[in-house]
């Protein structure tokens, strides 16, 4: 008998079969008791999610939702996010992915989304359908001894005022939607925070038994307004009778810089704190340079996150800011034909206008390398030397990098 395909949405056996399916597909524990299936069935929409049944088992998982993804310039662009995707051991080259995403990609086109958004588990599966890497992300362990911060001194600095207060859950599911809203237009690569997403972070939806409550600290400014929050956790151990704690740090955003470098230096003026590991963290952070010693922040590891897709060339364009006028033209290859073709770009800090052409390129490239170079993760210039655009035109990849240039790389903080 074939491999059926179908959308799972509300049928509970198919649900059910879905999840065990997804920790199959995952190598994770595959039990689930009867509560954690049925919270998953009342707050995880499966409208668009996709299983590949033999019989009643389900052997590959595919899930998309809407999305809002933050561009250059501060707008964001409809997303279909895609998560969950997995094929059992025991079905793996069968096509079922292809399959999956292809049918998805196709509807999300038509549905009118401009892009399509994931986070890579492995980097040689996604680029034969489209994507690219758009973020990437740094983890980080700060030696506190070593950091050469005053931890007599008051936190925040005295001469920029403001406070640092703890949070319960409620707090922070009222504080923080809003808080995050405001940070999130500066944050090239960052998305929309639903409301399941504050619930699970608080604890007030609990997905697995194995969930701990952390920590959640608020900076307020000078005149009282919240401009930053910090969640994290600490795990204590004694090390020749002394406490040896190392701080976890789950979410750090900040509004503003004073109020990100006073949170980071909260975390380090913790009594018993010794170390802090922060993960998921943007490329280019500000961290070590918040140090008297930067060296005692090291990077302990460094990858792509972040893949993007096109779906809507024209709208995908004319929704970043761009900091230089000047045209280019796109020759686009698609290699699922969904937005092949020439684009004439037409750019200013004003504002930008894109329309498909026959003008000759100045560009040549792929959708996977335009998702690179939308955000402003790689400049095109690099990925000409790496032959993965080609320059039609003498000049047109410096022209390119005036265009797309960003102050700061994107960076997305969470996974979805």
């Amino acid at each position: 008998m074939g491999v059926d395909i179908r959308v799972v949405d509300g049928n509970v056996a198919d649900s059910d079969a879905w999840y065990r399916g997804l920790h199959h597909g995952f190598t994770l524990p595959p039990a689930f008791t009867e509560e954690e299936l049925a919270l998953r069935r009342a707050r995880i929409d499966l409208r668009r999610a996709w299983g590949a049944f033999d019989q009643d088992r389900c052997v590959a998982t595919y899930r998309s939702f809407d999305q809002r993804l933050t561009v250059p310039g501060g707008r964001d662009v409809a997303a279909n996010a895609i998560t969950a995707v997995t094929v059992s051991a025991t079905h793996r080259r069968r096509g079922l992915l292809t399959r999956m995403i292809t049918s998805d990609l196709a509807e999300a086109k038509e549905r009118g989304d401009t892009v399509a958004t994931l986070v890579a588990a492995e980097y040689p599966i996604y680029g034969r359908y489209g994507f690219g890497p758009a973020t990437s992300t740094t983890a980080w362990e700060v030696d506190r001894l070593r950091a050469g911060l005053d931890r007599r001194a008051p936190v925040p600095d005295p001469a920029e005022g403001g406070s640092i207060e703890f949070l319960d859950g409620a707090e922070v599911r009222k504080l923080g939607p809003e808080l995050y809203e405001r940070f999130r237009p500066g944050c090239p690569g960052a998305i929309d925070r639903p409301a399941l997403w504050w619930d699970r972070a608080t604890g007030e939806v609990r997905m697995t038994p194995s969930w701990t409550e952390p920590f959640h600290a608020l900076h307020r400014d000078a005149d009282g307004i919240p401009q930053g929050m910090v969640t994290f956790r600490a795990d204590t151990r004694w090390t020749n009778g002394m406490p040896d704690e190392t701080a976890t740090v789950a979410s750090l955003f900040a509004v503003t810089p004073a109020a990100e470098r006073a949170l980071w230096h909260f975390l380090l003026s913790v009594d018993w704190v010794t170390r802090v590991k922060a993960d998921h963290r943007a490329p280019d952070d500000l961290l070590p340079d918040l140090l008297p010693d930067p060296r005692a922040a090291a990077v302990t590891d460094q990858a792509d996150f972040l893949w993007l897709r096109p779906l809507d060339i024209p709208a995908m364009l004319t929704a970043r800011g761009y900091p230089a006028e000047g045209e280019l033209v796109l020759r686009v290859d698609d290699p699922l034909g969904l937005t092949a073709g020439s684009y004439l770009l037409t750019a200013s800090p004003q504002g930008a206008d894109c329309v498909p052409t026959s003008r000759p390129a100045d560009l040549t490239l792929g959708t996977g390398a335009l998702a690179t170079l939308y955000l402003g993760e790689r400049s095109a210039g690099r990925l000409a030397r790496l032959g993965r655009l080609t320059e039609e035109r003498p000049g047109a990849a410096a022209r390119a990098d005036l265009l797309f240039h960003t102050p700061r790389r994107p960076w997305l903080p969470d996974i979805f």
